[in-house]
């Protein structure tokens, strides 16, 4: 580690979220993004300059050879977290990659298995759990003030149209469909509330023409959580969903609009408002989470207590469980 006490940065990929990554480094105080690399020198040098960064590499092993690196984002499509991220931990790199982390349990419990014989942080980059609203509900639930937890609604879409096989999104060898690019996050939100396996899954699916599916509902039983839990998540590639969240007790409820990048929560009794809470911040947000990281590398974790890696392997192993309905 370097003796800064600042955990230097590389970005693999450049896409829309590595934009936003970098973006928001501008509120991150315990670290800096010194290189980028992309498939093609043109776009590491163009996202470079844009977000003032010095070293710009043409594909992924140069990054990882960069003995200043202490630290690589991955943001590339979901089927290459795998490797990317084993590359990584053999270069012997801390790693935050974008979710979904793998596309099954399996190929998470090796990395993970195989990070825990190394010395480096991992973590999936799951940043809506680092946000001061989802914090504030957390807090709130648990000092009980919407009483036991009875129904959880979460969901996530947004139209990706016209339907094309070739894009990302669909692409069956990319492992497209809705439930890894958008449905993680109602699925990660239903665990991080429940903190328990759904004893059920019932699944309501769509399929594009290409096989994938493109609009899931879901519901998930809890029998056994404070005499009977429900959630109900969605998500989707044919709509605009509302994207919030509701946790209902039995004395109230708690409102997360938008609760994927949430900044705000509302607490109800019955129609009546009683508390809310706004974190006002200035950033996309996406800088919670790398300042959590890099306080845990600088600390020689290599886990988030926060994101560890058991829910990552939950989060794989709900959406397996969903997938085989389909």
């Amino acid at each position: 580690m370097n003796k800064t006490k600042r955990v230097r940065w590389g970005i693999a990929g450049t896409g829309r979220i590595s934009q936003q990554f970098a973006q928001d480094f501008a509120y991150v105080s315990n670290g800096e993004v010194i290189a980028v690399s992309s498939r093609s020198q043109e776009s590491a040098a163009t996202f470079a300059e844009q977000y003032d960064i010095k070293r710009a590499y043409a594909g992924y092993a140069p990054l990882l050879a960069d003995p200043d690196i202490d630290a690589v984002y991955i943001a590339s499509p979901h089927t290459m977290h795998f490797q990317n991220t084993l590359d990584a931990i053999e270069a012997g790199k801390h790693v935050l990659c974008e979710k979904p982390f793998t596309i099954n349990p399996e190929e998470s419990r090796k990395l993970f298995e195989i990070a825990g014989q190394s010395s480096v942080f991992v973590m999936e980059a799951m940043w809506t759990f680092f946000l001061p609203a989802i914090q504030k509900a957390q807090e709130w639930l648990e000092q009980g003030r919407i009483g036991k937890l009875r129904q959880i609604k979460a969901d996530f879409g947004y139209p990706q149209l016209p339907f094309d096989p070739g894009r990302r999104e669909y692409n069956v060898e990319f492992a497209g469909g809705c439930l890894l690019e958008m449905g993680i996050y109602p699925v990660s939100l239903a665990w991080l509330f429940m903190q328990q396996d759904p004893s059920g899954i019932k699944t309501n699916v769509h399929k594009a023409p290409n096989g994938v599916e493109d609009d899931v509902v879901m519901v998930f039983d809890y029998p056994d959580s404070t005499e009977g839990a429900t959630a109900t998540l969605a998500t989707s590639f044919r709509s605009k969903l509302q994207n919030w969240a509701y946790l209902i007790g039995e004395e109230g409820y708690i409102s997360i609009p938008d609760f994927w990048r949430a900044n705000e929560c509302s607490l109800y009794h019955l129609d009546t408002r009683i508390d809310h809470f706004d974190d006002g911040r200035e950033s996309l947000g996406l800088n919670y989470e790398t300042i959590a990281a890099g306080e845990d590398i600088l600390a020689n974790r290599q886990q988030s207590n926060i994101m560890p890696w058991s829910n990552t392997i939950r989060f794989q192993e709900h959406m397996q469980r969903i997938r085989q309905q389909f």
